[in-house]
Formats: C-alpha cells, structure tokens, sequence
C-alpha cells in the first residue's frame, strides 16, 4: 500500500514542532521537508519528528538549481546543495530528495554544430546522475527526477523525458522519477496512462489538483487515478502538494481545516 506523507509548508505552526503536531492529529504518516536552509535545522526536525511518531519521508530542491549551469561556480554550489540535501535525507532517516534539473530557460551557448544547448543540459545531466549515484547508494536515499511543466521549465516536462535519463544510468535503482499530478494534467496527453506506463520508474507521486489546490477540490480524475495505482501495486509515497501556506496564518488556518477532507476524498477515491 502506498504511504501518505505532507509537504511542511501545508502544516500550519510558526515552528516546526507545532507543524509536525498537527500532521500527528492528522494521521499521516510522514512529512516532507524543503532543502533550504536544512542543515541547519536537523536536530529540532529530529526531535520533532520522534515526539510525535512521524517519519521525514524525503526533502524537496524546490527551485534550488543550476546544476546545468553555464557557470562553473554556480553549477559547482548547486552539486554540493544537492549532495548536502542527500546527506541530509540519511541523517533523516528519509528516503528520496526531489530534485528538478532545470526551472525556467537555460544558460548554456549554443555551440551548434557541436551541440544545442538543450543537447549540453542532456550531457550536464547524465553526468551528475553518474555522478551522485554513487552516494545514493552510499546514503541509502533515491533522487527523484520531477518534470514540470513547460510554464516553468524548458527542459523535462513530462515521465518519459525523466524516465529516458534513468535509461542512460542503466535504471540505477536510486536514480527514480517522481510524478506530480498537476504538472502532468498540463503536459501529458494521458495523465493515468502515463502513470501506468511508467509503473517501474516512479517511486512517489506528488497529489495536488488541476488547479494546484488539494485533491478533490478540482477536476482531475482521481478515482481513475487510485485504480491504476492499484493496479500497479504502487507502493511508494503519495506527497499531499498544494498552495503553501506557512507565511499566510489564514490561508494555514484555511488548509489544515480542509486536510481531512482532502485525505478523506482519497480513501474514496481507492488512493488509500
């Protein structure tokens, strides 16, 4: 069965204590934490997580890239990010960090003969997964290549995109994709065909609505969703993703309200 895990920033609470509190009265079973700043604070995130029984299920990037960077130093701080961010999941005890290679238009020349720019951001890429697969392996913790949608990046956008870059590292087992439904219902022609398509390479999906609000507060075709799951046997971390709402005491106040209601529509929808 899939598990059920929490962006923190749905969470309502000043501190992380008070957010990991209302993720235990809601039952769910982990909480997934943004990279940034991380390090720094492990040890309240620790103690947090064991008052209240919860599991740190991954740490996103978020919008933390330039591993494709036409610059040296930037693409050099962006790799040592992500090896701290993975370093960061061992210490957690969690088991994937999300990773997006690229937002928004690369930096990289056009050296056409030699290569596009897009042919460069491939070989940037296929590099670095060679690169930290080692110590995935090492740390026990999957990267999870998450594609998004061509509003927001020119380069991966849809599951087989991802999933061709794990071919290129002979489908190591800690290089995965992560599906997130919104992303997918503005770039796959079949958004539950996809799913089921790419069964062997995904190991969490990301439920947030077509809107980007929380599952059963748009249109997107959620029981059909939770049928090919099932039939996929899927069994790795469905990630509530919505509208953050840690800097808006309203809006947090508004999402925590509506959360079970949310979790309750995916046991109806067979997600659960």
């Amino acid at each position: 069965m899939p598990k059920l895990s929490i962006q923190e920033g749905l969470l309502p609470g000043k501190t992380v204590e008070e957010r990991l509190a209302a993720a235990g009265h809601l039952n769910i079973d982990a909480v997934e934490f943004p990279a940034a700043d991380l390090d720094a604070r492990l040890p309240r995130i620790a103690e947090a997580l064991d008052a209240n029984g919860i599991k740190a299920s991954g740490i996103n990037m978020g919008r933390q890239d330039g591993c494709l960077s036409a610059d040296v130093a930037r693409r050099a701080a962006a790799v040592d990010a992500l090896r701290e961010a993975l370093t960061c999941a061992f210490d957690l005890e969690a088991d994937y960090v999300t990773f997006v290679p690229q937002c928004g238009e690369t930096d990289l020349p056009d050296l056409t003969p030699y290569a596009s720019p897009m042919e460069l951001q491939k070989e940037l890429l296929i590099w670095l997964l060679r690169g930290v697969s080692d110590l995935c392996d090492a740390m026990d913790v999957q990267l999870a290549l998450q594609p998004l949608n061509h509003y927001e990046t020119s380069f991966i956008t849809r599951l087989d995109q991802a999933v061709h870059f794990r071919r290129q590292v002979d489908d190591h087992p800690k290089i995965t994709v992560a599906a997130n439904l919104y992303h997918m219902a503005l770039e796959e022609d079949d958004l539950v065909a996809a799913l089921r398509q790419h069964n062997d390479d995904i190991s969490l999906v990301y439920l947030s609505e077509n809107n980007r609000r929380l599952p059963g507060q748009g249109i997107l075709p959620f029981s059909a969703i939770g049928e090919a799951l099932t039939e996929m046997a899927f069994d790795g971390w469905l990630v509530l993703e919505g509208l953050e709402a840690t800097d808006n005491p309203e809006r947090a106040r508004q999402s925590f309200q509506e959360l079970p209601g949310s979790i309750q529509f995916l046991r109806g929808a067979g997600l659960l």
